[in-house]
């Protein structure tokens, strides 16, 4: 194989690498990270005591209470106050964060579900435990019809059921993308850097390329949180989508940085160790032979 055969080849090989790595990433991210039930419960966790979510939890509850409850005009003022204060103050309590920690691995079971069956219906969180145990603090603290008021199956629709069909099909690619492009990427890096004439040069290109996808890994990622943030309904906080989106995509951020310093910590490495061989050899190279005076003949 000549040369320029070799350097075109290993220019391809380590081409499709770099590109291979961040999709890998995303792909690994999604399939075995937010598909992970145990992964998916402890990324969501926090969200438990984070202001801007616990808001939109008890503004959805507020609303689902407060349309069962019919008093009079002069008593709608108080019983609103009474209940938004308590659904607020029941946010705070343990027992909120373990009716979110249940309702949010229902979800993610009801969601992995839905995408590996062939059900088409809509995927929702069902918040009418909260709203049972917002009734019994108000009925305890003694608020007007408390008892009367009728708790009914308040749902949040996580997933559409007109999305189902493509989310399911892009989630079986990416089940298997997850595992076959990460050994690809790195069986393409190694064979690249073997077939290259100048195998330094093949490594330094290597880890630039590498940095290059987890810098735009990252910007998909940032990109990714405004297109989400742009597209909600009005009645959806976006702050506490927001939270969500971060918390969710938290992994995969550190994963793009992590890739980030890897392929500038290589390139680096390739890129020092070239000078000092260029220096080294420098260095040993023989100095110039000394000239001989011109030999005088007499005449």
């Amino acid at each position: 194989m000549s040369p320029r055969v070799r350097s075109a080849l290993s220019a391809v090989l380590i081409a499709l690498a770099c590109l291979f790595t961040p999709l890998g990433a995303l792909s690994t991210w999604a399939a075995y990270g937010i598909g992970d039930d145990e992964r998916y419960a402890a990324a969501m966790e926090p969200l438990a005591a984070d202001t801007d979510v616990r808001e939109a939890i008890a503004a959805a509850v507020t609303t689902g209470i407060l349309r069962e409850v019919h008093v009079r005009a002069p008593l709608q003022g108080p019983v609103n106050h009474f209940v938004r204060d308590a659904v607020r103050s029941f946010t705070l309590t343990p027992a909120f964060h373990t009716a979110w920690q249940a309702a949010n691995r229902a979800a993610h079971e009801a969601v992995m579900r839905a995408l590996r069956s062939d059900r088409e219906e809509a995927v929702t969180i069902d918040l009418a435990p909260v709203a049972e145990q917002v009734r019994s603090q108000l009925a305890d603290a003694h608020v007007p019809l408390a008892n009367r008021i009728h708790v009914e199956h308040t749902e949040i629709t996580v997933l559409p059921s007109k999305n189902l069909a493509e989310l399911r099909k892009g989630f079986h690619v990416l089940e298997v993308a997850g595992f076959w492009l990460p050994v690809s990427a790195a069986v393409l890096a190694v064979t690249g850097i073997l077939v290259a004439v100048c195998r330094r040069r093949a490594v330094l290109a290597t880890g630039l390329g590498t940095a290059l996808g987890a810098a735009l890994l990252g910007v998909a990622v940032a990109v990714g949180r405004r297109l989400t943030l742009a597209d909600l309904p009005p009645d959806v906080s976006p702050t506490a989508v927001g939270a969500v989106y971060d918390a969710l995509t938290d992994t995969l951020r550190l994963v793009s940085w992590a890739l980030l310093v890897l392929g500038l910590t290589v390139a680096l490495t390739a890129l020092l160790t070239a000078v000092y061989a260029r220096r080294r050899r420098a260095s040993r190279a023989p100095g110039p032979a000394p000239t001989e005076p011109p030999t005088r003949v007499r005449a």
